[in-house]
């Protein structure tokens, strides 16, 4: 939603959506974690006991996708959502065995805000007339994205700052439209990372609903991935987005005055700069997650995100945590390392969940031959895509107590990027 698009080619991942509501919505009764009775971890046991233990997750969690009409794909390329925020039932939880650190100095997971503005990211009121005047009255030829929520467009600010002014649909609104809009804003507000989008603030005004973030010009990480641009990202530009990413979440989940469950990490909702770093987009769905110090241990929330990358426990449970972003993290590893979508409709039956298919290669020995086949099959790039693949296992593990925390998977990262970098260089 914040870069410039190209149309892409390949399979469409389904964008993502709400599933009904839990059966009994207002039961936010929580509970405390226990000790996982599943001893098959990657990190007790051999991997391929691992791998046993979740291949029957994927099967119930993913769905054939449907196709998108033109504007829906352009939507989601551009990090676009179905609505402004995401429906908020109670405020969230986190899981107690995230070891959590609260008030912790910021160091890498903060960014000062450029923004001549000089306020805090978000916090600009924007008025009509500088929205107006930013977008040229809204002008078709700078309509860069578009989807079920609306319409965004590149604009300039008065200052000269490059921006992505995503506007609602008027036929969106209703009641409780006010009340998602601003606590999407206050989320936005709360944010600021290198690795996160920048929120420069919002308008609303009568039946507009308008946010304006930091425009983001070299599309995609879907894209990039497909080659849209007639290049191919290299594994070592793979592995720095990976990195870029775990540190952005980690920065939500940990350094955040209240942790936040960003709720759609996607391929699609990763934007990156013309040096090819990564920035997380899109709040849409955002969730507070619970104090941990109230012994809360999880959100009972309805179940939103896309297809593909949904946490089963999550989908299952209606429970939300942290480690539902652990998952949708685990299946853009593999993404990453594989070129292909989670979900690939058009291929054999056994290929069409494609974490599923990579899982079982990796745990049969046969890792090398999941590589995306535009990557050089090295020695050293298929012993670096085996750690990766690693990571990517304990992540999607069945049970939320045996995933790794954001963190840790940012300094997994960290050492395989390092001790590759000679041979990436």
């Amino acid at each position: 939603m914040y870069g410039h698009r190209k149309n892409s080619s390949g399979d469409p991942t389904p964008d993502r959506f709400t599933y009904p509501p839990s059966p009994s919505p207002s039961s936010y009764s929580t509970y405390s974690s226990k000790p996982s009775s599943d001893k098959s971890t990657p990190s007790r046991n051999p991997v391929k006991a691992a791998a046993r233990s979740v291949a029957g997750v994927f099967v119930a969690c993913f769905t054939p996708p449907e196709e998108e009409d033109t504007h829906h794909k352009s939507s989601s390329a551009f990090g676009g959502s179905d609505a402004f925020s995401s429906t908020s039932d109670v405020s969230g939880a986190s899981d107690s065995t995230d070891g959590k650190r609260r008030g912790a100095p910021r160091g890498i997971y903060a960014t000062r805000n450029d923004s001549t503005h000089m306020r805090e990211p978000g916090s600009i009121k924007f008025t009509m007339a500088e929205i107006h005047k930013a977008t040229k009255n809204f002008s078709p030829a700078l309509k860069v994205g578009q989807g079920g929520f609306g319409t965004v467009y590149k604009g300039q600010l008065q200052d000269g700052t490059l921006v992505a002014i995503k506007r609602a649909k008027k036929s969106m609104y209703d009641k409780n439209l006010g009340g998602e809009f601003r606590s999407e804003i206050q989320a936005l507000s709360t944010v600021e990372h290198l690795n996160l989008v920048k929120c420069y603030g919002y308008l609303e005004q009568g039946d507009e609903r308008v946010i304006v973030v930091e425009y983001v010009p070299n599309g995609t990480l879907r894209e990039h991935l497909e080659c849209f641009n007639g290049n191919v990202l290299s594994l070592a530009s793979r592995l720095d987005v990976a990195i870029d990413v775990a540190h952005a979440i980690t920065y939500l989940h940990t350094y955040t005055d209240h942790p936040i469950i960003h709720r759609d990490i996607k391929s699609s909702n990763i934007l990156l700069t013309e040096k090819l770093r990564a920035k997380v987009a899109d709040f849409g769905f955002a969730r507070l997650a619970a104090d941990a110090e109230s012994g809360q241990t999880h959100v009972s929330t309805q179940v939103k995100g896309t297809a593909g990358y949904l946490d089963p426990e999550y989908l299952r449970t209606y429970q939300l945590t942290e480690k539902s972003d652990v998952y949708s993290f685990g299946i853009l590893l593999v993404e990453l390392v594989t070129g292909r979508r989670p979900i690939e409709a058009k291929r054999e039956l056994k290929e069409r969940v494609t974490a599923r298919w990579a899982m079982k290669k990796f745990t049969d020995g046969d890792a090398i031959s999941i590589l995306d086949p535009r990557l050089e099959k090295s020695d050293a790039n298929g012993s670096a895509l085996e750690k990766i693949l690693e990571l990517a296992l304990q992540c999607v593990a069945s049970h939320r107590q045996n995933r790794p925390i954001m963190k840790r998977c940012a300094e997994v990262l960290w050492n395989i990027r390092k001790d590759y970098n000679e041979v990436f260089v």
